[in-house]
């Protein structure tokens, strides 16, 4: 079992800058791909970056070039910084933890882009 816990979330104005943190307890958080995902109201919820257990990263178009994925195993924590934020960017944003087919999901964190 792996617990999420995801902080960092807020109201923000376009083209500000927010650093999402994930952390995960238990000792194998290491061998997890992790990713972040998110949900807008009336819509799907959809991918936003990955990060292997290896440290290979991958993002979606729509945040490329903004976006960074980062992990750090020694702290059992997955980040994602997002810069140059647009209104379309406002979400639940959620924290994944994968290992084969054992999905874990945390509660989520509440990022709106508004001016």
């Amino acid at each position: 079992q792996v617990q999420l816990v995801e902080s960092g979330g807020g109201l923000v104005q376009p083209g500000g800058s927010l650093r999402l943190s994930c952390v995960g307890s238990g000792s194998m958080f290491s061998i997890y791909a992790m990713g972040w995902y998110r949900q807008a109201p009336g819509k799907q919820r959809e991918l936003v970056a990955s990060i292997t257990s290896g440290g290979s990263t991958s993002y979606a178009d729509s945040v490329k070039g903004r976006f960074t994925i980062s992990r750090d195993n020694a702290r059992n924590t997955v980040y994602l910084q997002m810069n140059s934020l647009k209104a379309e960017d406002t979400a639940r944003y959620y924290c994944n933890a994968k290992l084969v087919a054992i999905n874990y999901w945390g509660q989520g964190t509440q990022v709106t882009v508004s001016s």
